[in-house]
């Protein structure tokens, strides 16, 4: 392998350069932007830029990108979090519409002064009656990550613990950080791990936030929820799940992990982001009112931001609508199916980890050949996510292909064609 990274950086000197070379402070000359602003050049030079790229249509399986070169490229889309294919479904566009016609563009205020209109009520009383459960409130956020980060930063104050799942989203790390609470790290769903960081907790005296997730994005695993929560009470402790990117597509009804692992009664607090399976953009907390009535205030990230643009909210409705009926079952056995067709094609040749979800990792290691063998992907006919350091541990970088339930078998075969075509170019096939 000595050999081909030498050669790779040899054909493509901005290999030699990491994303985490540029990340630490130079003092008062900040030399890491004018060093990162130098590597980006070069990688633009070598037509090789290919995070940013303009969408040139909705997020569907078939799409189209335009790279700064000004080439454009039709590709089969395993990119995006479009899980249902709800962004485009004409009954949710007539709803943004609608929406948009009446309230205008945006809300214009903070939810807790003069930015919630009646569409947001509308929106947090489908969700509600989505989950089925009794006394329980919804908060709306302008984003999934400020509804982590508010969430738990109102719940949880100074002298407090968080208690983290080591592969947790940075919304919920950063959550925990502007808390001011004291925040533990378990193995990733080790639960003996979790139980030992809890032992030495003053559980009697103290707050106590365990978070977690359905699914997790980077090795698309499911979260071992009950055992979790398990744990957490036998010390007191209240857990959160993010469901981000797991509600309407997992459980029965769609009501995520939750529903499926049987434990929805016993998650204190469900976030869930609007930009994946709704096909929207925003999120929401789901827990009991009294909670939610005491996070609208207290969440700086609901109370300091403006609330949701209403035209969005329209589309959001009709999508909790969609996912609750017959068009939502039909979406959630076809992506289930589609998740499974696809990981046969690759499993035993590339290492896709612990992957048991609609998130199929395709784990290639060192980050030097994230933007070549994108642009590599991308010029082989597919729109892809890479995940590099430090989004990833270092060494563990890896290609995600997310499935949706409107690809077709043909697309998968054609996703799964250029992954192994690239493994087999950038040396990490593993049979």
């Amino acid at each position: 392998m000595t050999d081909f990274f030498d050669k790779l950086i040899k054909d493509e000197p901005y290999t030699q350069y990491t994303l985490d070379m540029f990340s630490r402070s130079t003092g008062k000359d900040h030399a890491e932007i004018k060093q990162f602003n130098f590597w980006r050049e070069q990688v633009n030079k070598a037509n090789k830029y290919t995070f940013e790229v303009p969408h040139l249509e909705a997020q569907r399986p078939e799409t189209a990108v335009r790279r700064e070169s000004g080439d454009e490229y039709h590709l089969v889309s395993f990119a995006s979090y479009n899980y249902l294919g709800y962004s485009y479904h004409p009954e949710v566009i007539q709803g943004a519409k609608d929406a948009l016609d009446h309230y205008g563009l945006g809300a214009t205020g903070s939810p807790l002064l003069n930015g919630t209109f009646q569409i947001h009520k509308e929106l947090e009383d489908k969700i509600s009656d989505f989950f089925g459960q009794e006394d329980y409130g919804v908060s709306l956020f302008s984003s999934g990550y400020g509804a982590n980060l508010g969430a738990i930063s109102a719940f949880i104050h100074k002298g407090d613990h968080v208690v983290l799942d080591r592969s947790s989203h940075a919304s919920l790390i950063d959550g925990a950080v502007l808390s001011q609470g004291k925040i533990s790290l378990f193995r990733h769903n080790d639960t003996e791990f979790l139980e030992k960081v809890l032992k030495k907790i003053d559980h009697e005296n103290s707050r106590i936030l365990v978070c977690c997730e359905g699914v997790y994005s980077t090795d698309g695993d499911y979260g071992t929820l009950r055992d979790i929560i398990d744990v957490s009470k036998k010390y007191g402790a209240a857990v959160l799940v993010d469901e981000a990117h797991s509600l309407l597509v997992a459980g029965e009804n769609g009501r995520g992990v939750c529903e499926e692992q049987n434990v929805l009664a016993e998650a204190d607090m469900i976030i869930a982001t609007f930009s994946k399976s709704f096909g929207g953009v925003g999120g929401c907390l789901y827990a009991k009112k009294k909670v939610t009535n005491y996070i609208n205030y207290y969440a700086r990230s609901r109370m300091f931001s403006c609330a949701l643009d209403p035209g969005v909210t329209g589309g959001l409705v009709k999508a909790v609508e969609l996912a609750g009926s017959s068009d939502g079952d039909e979406r959630r056995k076809r992506i289930s199916q589609n998740s499974d067709y696809l990981r046969s094609k690759l499993a035993g040749h590339v290492d896709i980890g612990t992957s048991s979800s609609w998130i199929i990792p395709v784990i290639y290691g060192d980050e030097r050949l994230t933007l070549p063998l994108s642009d590599y992907l991308q010029k082989n006919g597919i729109d892809i996510s890479l995940m590099t350091f430090p989004a990833v541990p270092k060494n563990k970088c890896r290609i995600r292909a997310f499935v949706t339930s409107e690809h077709t078998h043909e697309q998968l075969d054609i996703g799964a064609e250029a992954i192994l075509k690239a493994a087999k170019e950038y040396k990490f096939l593993t049979g």
